[in-house]
């Protein structure tokens, strides 16, 4: 079988449980016998459009806050968050982790990399030697793109990230791990190859937590 298979995957860059989702798909995909087939899209979301990009909150705050909890289950919430993420060979500091609006991130990803505010994202570009991304300050530049990705998303009924989607039939919603992210690429190959013929369809059967 030539053909590619797509997953589309929706993240937003503040968001860590999407950093657990990519790593579990690139895990999963290193695992599949079909991997050279595999083609992974990134696609843009925003947990929270309407943030402002001068939050000073600690993010322990900030998440007790939101879902008025106490502020010791926050930070513990966050600790196991953080060590779920070492388990992958990954460090985070939420601790000393700032929340912020995503929007310009997620055009300079369409560009080429990745975080924050302007200058930071313009440094960042520069270390993985992507040019251009300070024209994109002082215009609209891939705004389109971003939000056609959101628009993609509203109309699949996701608000939630990280979400795969997997040969535009298989969505998998949240960090579910390698093992289930395995299992569904490999339900999408079986799928493809017992219906070699027709349209995949954009009604998706979900895999959620």
């Amino acid at each position: 079988m030539g053909d590619f298979l797509f997953v589309d995957l929706w993240s937003d860059v503040v968001c860590p449980f999407c950093y657990l989702g990519t790593r579990q798909l690139f895990l999963a995909i290193n695992q599949f016998e079909h991997r050279g087939h595999v083609v992974v899209r990134h696609r843009a979301f925003e947990l929270d459009p309407g943030s402002r990009t001068d939050i000073n909150l600690p993010l322990d705050e900030l998440l007790a806050r939101k879902y008025s909890m106490p502020i010791e289950r926050a930070r513990a919430l966050n600790q196991r968050v953080e060590d779920e993420a070492a388990t992958l060979g990954m460090t985070w500091s939420l601790a000393t982790a700032r929340p912020t609006n995503t929007f310009d991130a997620h055009r300079l990803i369409a560009f080429g990399e990745l975080v924050s505010d302007h200058e930071t994202l313009s440094r960042l570009a520069t270390e993985v030697e992507v040019e251009g991304a300070d024209e994109l300050w002082s215009g609209d530049t891939l705004a389109d793109a971003v939000r056609q990705d959101e628009s993609a998303a509203q109309e699949l009924g996701i608000t939630g990230v990280p979400a795969f989607l997997v040969d535009n039939k298989f969505m998998v919603v949240g960090a579910q791990g390698a093992d289930k992210i395995l299992e569904v690429l490999r339900r999408a190959w079986a799928r493809r190859s017992n219906h070699s013929s027709g349209s995949a369809g954009t009604n998706a059967a979900v895999a959620t937590e």
